[in-house]
């Protein structure tokens, strides 16, 4: 066997990887997220990149992080940190469009030491068929 194939036997598949990740954490739906958020007991983060935040809208009091971005602005120790990121115990969810890549995102984030970060099921699209606030994107 060459060294390549080796490599591919341990490999796994995106919906294997997904289902492995999310076991690591309880995920949250959108209703719980808008009220976790409304409540102050937790920081929405928005990784979609722009130009689905241009054709979609914002989610009201969402903080905008790009992916490439996420692990510096919410690392705690990080010289690049959100203010909003102040502890390891900070109270992250994670949205993307739909829910995929922010399970990624979320378990990143748990690797960091933020503990009790996690994703929106569904992502904005679900937020947004949930008939939860969103604004227009700024022109």
């Amino acid at each position: 066997m060459s060294g390549t194939d080796e490599r591919a036997a341990g490999a796994v598949g995106i919906d294997e990887l997904l289902e492995r990740v999310r076991s690591g954490y309880r995920r949250i739906e959108p209703q719980d997220a808008h009220e976790a958020a409304r409540t102050g007991e937790a920081l929405l983060v928005d990784i979609r990149y722009a130009a689905l935040r241009d054709r979609d809208g914002l989610i009201p009091g969402a903080v905008v992080v790009e992916r490439n971005e996420l692990e510096w602005r919410l690392d705690p120790r990080g010289g690049h940190r959100l203010p909003e990121a102040t502890s390891h115990d900070l109270r992250v969810v994670v949205i993307c469009n739909e829910g995929y890549a922010s399970s990624l995102a979320a378990e990143s984030l748990h690797r960091l030491g933020l503990h009790r970060a996690t994703d929106l099921i569904g992502g904005f699209q679900a937020w947004r068929a949930a008939g939860l606030p969103v604004l227009p994107a700024p022109v």
